[in-house]
């Protein structure tokens, strides 16, 4: 029984860890995807994947400064949001 319960809980811990972040912005407020790109790419950034995520933030998967990256964006702001 005790090895159930601490399954559970490392599953429950672990789910968490993964989670991703949520934006909480109106869809009418977001900046257009292409405007965002272009933004993106200017910092540095080299996009490989774009997506919006399911907490409705846009996220990009890509390299930056030589390192893979995966990170989270106001749709609004185009800010980086962390988890």
């Amino acid at each position: 029984m005790k090895k159930i319960v601490v399954s559970a809980a490392l599953l429950a811990v672990a789910g968490l860890a993964m989670a991703e972040p949520a934006c909480s912005v109106p869809k009418e407020k977001w900046m257009p995807e292409a405007s965002f790109k272009k933004m993106v790419e200017e910092k540095g950034y080299a996009i490989k994947k774009f997506k919006v995520n399911k907490g409705q933030c846009y996220e990009v998967y890509g390299k930056k400064g030589g390192k893979n990256v995966e990170h989270w964006f106001n749709p609004e702001t185009g800010e980086q949001v962390t988890q």
